[in-house]
Protein backbone atom coordinates (compact mmCIF):
# COMPACT_ATOMS: atom_id res chain seq x y z
CA UNK A 1 0.00 0.00 0.00
CA UNK A 2 1.19 3.32 -1.12
CA UNK A 3 1.79 5.76 1.89
CA UNK A 4 -0.46 8.74 0.46
CA UNK A 5 1.73 11.62 1.80
CA UNK A 6 1.34 13.98 -0.82
CA UNK A 7 -2.55 13.48 -0.20
CA UNK A 8 -2.69 14.17 3.05
CA UNK A 9 -0.42 17.53 2.56
CA UNK A 10 -2.97 18.33 -0.28
CA UNK A 11 -5.44 17.93 2.31
CA UNK A 12 -3.85 20.04 4.85
CA UNK A 13 -3.66 23.26 2.73
CA UNK A 14 -7.39 22.85 2.22
CA UNK A 15 -8.20 22.99 5.74
CA UNK A 16 -5.86 25.46 6.11
CA UNK A 17 -7.48 27.52 3.76
CA UNK A 18 -10.98 26.50 5.42
CA UNK A 19 -9.98 27.41 8.53
CA UNK A 20 -8.30 30.82 7.26
CA UNK A 21 -11.31 32.01 5.25
CA UNK A 22 -13.63 31.30 8.03
CA UNK A 23 -12.06 33.87 10.46
CA UNK A 24 -11.76 36.39 7.27
CA UNK A 25 -15.55 36.84 7.29
CA UNK A 26 -15.47 36.70 10.72
CA UNK A 27 -16.87 39.65 13.10
CA UNK A 28 -15.16 38.15 15.88
CA UNK A 29 -11.39 38.07 15.60
CA UNK A 30 -8.86 37.32 12.94
CA UNK A 31 -7.25 34.25 13.11
CA UNK A 32 -3.69 35.16 14.58
CA UNK A 33 -5.31 36.75 17.37
CA UNK A 34 -7.75 33.75 17.42
CA UNK A 35 -4.52 31.61 18.46
CA UNK A 36 -3.02 34.18 21.03
CA UNK A 37 -6.63 34.51 23.06
CA UNK A 38 -7.08 30.45 22.46
CA UNK A 39 -3.84 29.77 24.41
CA UNK A 40 -4.23 32.72 26.47
CA UNK A 41 -7.40 31.16 27.78
CA UNK A 42 -6.63 27.77 28.05
CA UNK A 43 -3.53 27.84 30.01
CA UNK A 44 -3.77 31.63 31.68
CA UNK A 45 -1.62 34.65 31.17
CA UNK A 46 1.76 34.64 29.40
CA UNK A 47 4.96 36.32 28.49
CA UNK A 48 6.20 37.17 25.07
CA UNK A 49 8.61 34.41 25.67
CA UNK A 50 6.23 32.10 26.63
CA UNK A 51 3.82 32.62 24.25
CA UNK A 52 6.81 32.71 21.30
CA UNK A 53 7.61 29.02 22.20
CA UNK A 54 4.05 27.87 22.81
CA UNK A 55 2.96 29.10 19.05
CA UNK A 56 6.48 28.27 17.55
CA UNK A 57 6.46 31.99 16.28
CA UNK A 58 9.30 34.64 16.53
CA UNK A 59 9.18 37.11 19.36
CA UNK A 60 8.96 40.03 17.16
CA UNK A 61 5.62 37.99 15.35
CA UNK A 62 4.23 38.14 18.88
CA UNK A 63 4.88 41.39 19.96
CA UNK A 64 2.97 42.36 16.74
CA UNK A 65 0.29 40.38 17.51
CA UNK A 66 0.04 41.05 20.98
CA UNK A 67 0.19 44.50 20.38
CA UNK A 68 -2.47 44.69 17.52
CA UNK A 69 -4.99 42.56 20.19
CA UNK A 70 -4.33 45.14 22.83
CA UNK A 71 -5.26 47.53 20.47
CA UNK A 72 -8.38 46.02 19.84
CA UNK A 73 -9.16 45.66 23.33
CA UNK A 74 -8.45 42.16 23.42
CA UNK A 75 -5.19 41.42 25.26
CA UNK A 76 -4.34 43.60 28.45
CA UNK A 77 -0.83 43.58 29.95
CA UNK A 78 -0.43 42.35 33.78
CA UNK A 79 1.81 41.93 36.30
CA UNK A 80 3.44 38.10 36.55
CA UNK A 81 0.14 36.39 39.34
CA UNK A 82 3.33 34.38 40.24
CA UNK A 83 5.72 37.26 41.23
CA UNK A 84 8.20 36.97 38.61
CA UNK A 85 9.72 40.44 36.90
CA UNK A 86 8.27 39.74 33.06
CA UNK A 87 4.95 41.47 32.90
CA UNK A 88 2.51 38.83 31.05
CA UNK A 89 -0.68 38.79 28.69
CA UNK A 90 -3.68 38.21 29.63
CA UNK A 91 -7.50 37.79 28.04
CA UNK A 92 -9.56 40.64 28.74
CA UNK A 93 -13.37 40.37 29.35
CA UNK A 94 -14.04 41.21 25.47
CA UNK A 95 -11.32 39.02 24.60
CA UNK A 96 -12.89 36.50 25.90
CA UNK A 97 -16.62 37.25 24.37
CA UNK A 98 -15.34 37.66 20.84
CA UNK A 99 -13.03 34.44 21.48
CA UNK A 100 -16.37 32.66 22.45
CA UNK A 101 -18.28 33.20 20.11
CA UNK A 102 -16.04 32.93 17.29
CA UNK A 103 -15.31 29.54 18.94
CA UNK A 104 -19.01 29.13 18.64
CA UNK A 105 -19.41 29.82 14.58
CA UNK A 106 -17.03 27.49 14.39
CA UNK A 107 -18.15 24.74 15.92
CA UNK A 108 -21.53 25.31 14.38
CA UNK A 109 -19.93 25.24 11.06
CA UNK A 110 -18.37 21.86 12.09
CA UNK A 111 -21.20 20.28 12.88
CA UNK A 112 -23.08 21.30 9.85
CA UNK A 113 -20.43 19.66 7.51
CA UNK A 114 -19.96 16.73 9.74
CA UNK A 115 -23.67 16.39 10.03
CA UNK A 116 -24.03 13.54 7.68
CA UNK A 117 -20.93 12.01 9.42
CA UNK A 118 -21.42 8.59 11.51
CA UNK A 119 -20.42 9.28 15.25
CA UNK A 120 -17.50 6.77 15.16
CA UNK A 121 -15.79 8.60 11.85
CA UNK A 122 -16.32 12.15 13.72
CA UNK A 123 -14.36 10.14 17.24
CA UNK A 124 -11.88 8.35 14.88
CA UNK A 125 -11.04 11.56 12.24
CA UNK A 126 -10.97 13.85 15.99
CA UNK A 127 -8.44 11.31 17.46
CA UNK A 128 -6.20 11.13 14.20
CA UNK A 129 -6.41 14.85 13.86
CA UNK A 130 -4.86 14.88 17.82
CA UNK A 131 -2.25 12.53 16.94
CA UNK A 132 -1.00 14.19 13.73
CA UNK A 133 -1.02 17.48 15.43
CA UNK A 134 1.09 16.23 18.42
CA UNK A 135 3.31 14.54 15.88
CA UNK A 136 3.83 18.05 14.26
CA UNK A 137 4.41 19.79 17.80
CA UNK A 138 6.97 16.77 18.49
CA UNK A 139 8.56 16.96 14.92
CA UNK A 140 8.94 20.86 15.21
CA UNK A 141 10.48 20.28 18.90
CA UNK A 142 13.14 17.96 17.19
CA UNK A 143 13.83 20.58 14.08
CA UNK A 144 14.46 23.00 16.82
CA UNK A 145 16.51 21.33 18.84
CA UNK A 146 18.67 20.41 15.71
CA UNK A 147 18.98 23.87 14.68
CA UNK A 148 20.04 25.15 18.19
CA UNK A 149 23.25 22.70 18.20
Amino acid sequence: MDRRIADIEYQQMLLGRFSASQHRHDEGVERSAYLLLSRLHQQGPMSIGELSVALRLDTSTVHRQTSSAMQAGLLERIHDPSGGIARKFNVTAEGEKRLLATRQRSLTALEHILDEWPDDDVNRFADYLSRFNLAIEGYSEATRAQEQR
